[in-house]
């Protein structure tokens, strides 16, 4: 018998034999209203099907003012030890362009051991303390010690979770966290999404603990408000550059500058238009 033609006795037997069940799972799949007829509606092909593609490091690698401004509305996926996966659009960045900044943690060019994620490739975490409690979380761009803040997030999937590593991080006992209270801030996004020290100089296109993904409705230049930083004290000419940029008329932002958007209003800039 040619050896084709013995195969197919062999597995034509093989499913007749009622000792091993006949497997038809993608038949079972098809039958369902709206399924996908192709086999890649198994259960096997679903959760890579839909999971959304993972910013790549092509997308972190440009200069620091567009990445601040490409941030906004992509969204920051956390996965906990315990697999839960905490998901925020960003909503608030602002801009620390290196060597000639003087509010960079990286001014004159200077690398420490605290800032070296930010000679790093683009697309490394730069994590970092203040005041010995509070940690604030940083991405490198483009540019020798540049890199972007992110100040906000629109939470998005994993709220409870968020509350309780929120609760957990605050000493004394307090009122449950509105939706809106729980990521409006650099740290407050870190404490909702559990970073800390050990993230710093990860890399946000390999780590498996965190990543980004692209949102949907990527906003418009006449969505954006570019405004001055926040916190960064007298740094001269550098304390009132347009170095911070958020959506307008997003709520979950932490500092809203309504001289600059009504200026925005006055020269016609609608949010949407």
């Amino acid at each position: 018998m040619p050896r084709k033609r013995k195969l197919l006795a062999q597995l034509s037997a093989l499913q007749n034999n009622t000792s091993f069940p006949q497997i038809d799972a993608v038949e079972q799949l098809n039958t369902i209203p709206g399924a996908d007829p192709s086999p890649k509606s198994s259960k096997y092909f679903v959760i890579e099907k839909n999971k959304p593609p993972q910013l790549q490091e092509d997308f972190f690698n440009q200069p620091c003012v567009s990445l601040a401004k490409s941030f906004l509305g992509q969204i920051l996926v956390r996965k906990l030890p315990d697999g839960r996966e905490l998901w925020g659009r960003i909503v608030e960045t602002e801009a620390y362009l290196g060597g000639e900044d003087e509010a960079s943690h990286s001014k004159g060019g200077k690398q420490t051991q605290r800032n070296a994620a930010m000679f790093m490739k683009p697309g490394t975490l730069y994590v970092y303390q203040i005041y010995g409690i509070y940690f604030c979380m940083n991405v490198s761009s483009q540019g020798e010690g540049a890199a972007v803040l992110l100040r906000s997030l629109e939470p998005l999937q994993g709220l409870d979770a968020m509350r309780e590593l929120r609760r957990a991080s605050r000493k004394a006992p307090t009122r449950l966290l509105k939706d809106w209270q729980l990521c409006n801030g650099p740290s407050k996004l870190c404490q909702a999404f559990g970073i800390d020290k050990a993230f710093d100089q990860r890399d946000l296109t390999q780590d498996a603990d965190i990543w980004m993904v692209p949102g949907q409705d990527p906003p418009g230049e006449q969505d954006v408000v570019a405004t001055t930083r926040i916190g960064i004290g007298n740094r001269g000419e550098w304390t009132q550059k347009p170095l911070r940029f958020y959506l307008r008329g997003n709520r979950f932002v932490s500092v809203v500058d309504k001289k600059i958007e009504r200026e925005m209003a006055a020269r016609g800039h609608s949010p949407g238009s």
